[in-house]
């Protein structure tokens, strides 16, 4: 039985999730470890969500030390199929202020260090990833942020860096001819996994400051958390608006991202990984 069908990662200031009625934390164990908290289950705006704060309890763990395999698996496990992430980020876009949101629909990898996908040790999986955000869960997300106060982008992409260092001057420069819209340290790996595990994943990026290619600016986390203290409200308001007008079933082709994508032939597949990954292509393999 399903605990959740909806996942909510909260990031950078949004440690716990206001409103969530008949609330329990729940610890889980993965195949890939411990996820960075126990999740807090339970009913909001008449849905059952699963909270999970990334940087665990007290933000112990910084982007590269998140152990994203096992928090997206733990909601696998929970019986979620959407994910909604917030996520403070750095806007590189004059017109992106702070204090924004942004709804984002692309990605670009800028992380070395990373454990990006579960499928390893003796199968090979490819999943499409061209587009790599949900448009249906991006469509009802940027619209329950469209209708608060704060002024909201809707589209535009996310450059993933590794940190915990924020970037260099010269990098950042680098980045804005890109013409990418934001930058952050944690959603990428999230989004890579959340495809592999065949659940929908948007993000709701929370702009907390111009990165240093603004040299009249100056970033530091200061002011970086007083903004997110200031969005956080607003951040929890979207995320129950959205929760409340999610329609029931997925019309999306998130939860077929692994038909036709494993390579490996199944008698190939090592038992101990045909153990491991039950939960993700169990069902996949059943049918072969």
């Amino acid at each position: 039985m399903s605990e959740a069908s909806i996942g909510i990662i909260g990031g950078s200031g949004l440690y716990e999730l206001s409103g969530i009625e008949a609330g329990r934390d729940v610890s889980l164990d993965t195949p890939f470890g411990a996820p960075s908290a126990a999740y807090r289950v339970g009913t909001l705006a008449g849905r059952r969500v699963a909270f999970l704060p990334r940087h665990g309890t007290g933000h112990r763990f910084g982007p590269a030390q998140i152990n994203t395999r096992a928090s997206i698996h733990g909601f696998k496990q929970l019986g979620v199929e959407r994910i909604l992430s917030v996520s403070a980020v750095g806007s590189m876009q004059e017109d992106v202020a702070p204090l924004d949101m942004v709804v984002p629909d692309q990605f670009i990898d800028r992380t070395r260090h990373r454990a990006d996908t579960f499928f390893d040790k003796g199968i090979v999986v490819h999943v499409p990833f061209a587009d790599p955000i949900c448009s249906d869960l991006q469509g009802h997300l940027a619209g329950a942020a469209a209708d608060g106060p704060v002024r909201v982008h809707r589209g535009g992409t996310y450059l993933c860096i590794e940190g915990p260092q924020f970037s260099t001057r010269a990098e950042s420069h680098l980045y804005r001819s890109w013409g990418v819209t934001v930058i952050g340290m944690t959603n990428l790996p999230e989004a890579r996994l959340a495809r592999e595990a065949e659940i929908c994943y948007a993000t709701l990026a929370l702009v907390t400051d111009y990165d240093c290619w603004r040299e009249e600016d100056t970033v530091d986390v200061d002011t970086i958390l007083d903004n997110l203290r200031r969005n956080a409200s607003h951040a929890a308001d979207v995320l129950r608006r959205c929760v409340e007008r999610l329609p029931a079933e997925r019309g999306c082709g998130c939860g077929q991202a692994l038909a036709g994508a494993i390579l490996t032939r199944p008698d190939c597949i090592p038992a101990e990984t045909r153990r491991r990954l039950d939960r993700l292509i169990g069902h996949r393999l059943r049918k072969e």
